[in-house]
């Protein structure tokens, strides 16, 4: 994460902390364009199932959200999966989405 601009290097950090804390399969945070963060992790309950990205959305549309400066997922998937990518697309097609390992190292951009 040496590369990473501070505040993309913190969404990754919320992320990590938002899976580490749930023991989910990931984590996600979003930044607005106000610079808040919102972080979730995987929702995997018998009558909901959230990404973690789809999660963070959420709670920052919950919030009045209108639009994302960007996005961090923390998972062991080979890619962002195509369901949280397009909500955060939903609010800003342009916001890049950074994919992370377990150990916080980014692999890919969005």
């Amino acid at each position: 994460m040496t590369d990473l601009d501070p505040e993309d290097a913190k969404l990754v950090t919320l992320a990590r902390s938002a899976r580490g804390r749930t023991g989910a399969a990931e984590g996600a945070a979003v930044r607005d364009t106000d610079g808040r963060t919102y972080l979730a992790a995987t929702v995997a309950l018998p009558s909901l199932r959230l990404t973690a990205l789809q999660a963070a959305v959420a709670a920052a549309v919950s919030s009045g959200v209108t639009g994302l400066e960007a996005a961090a997922v923390v998972s062991t998937a080979d890619g962002v999966e195509d369901a949280g990518l397009a909500a955060v697309r939903d609010l800003t097609p342009s916001a890049p989405v950074l994919l992370a390992g377990p150990d916080g190292a980014v692999r890919t951009t969005v």
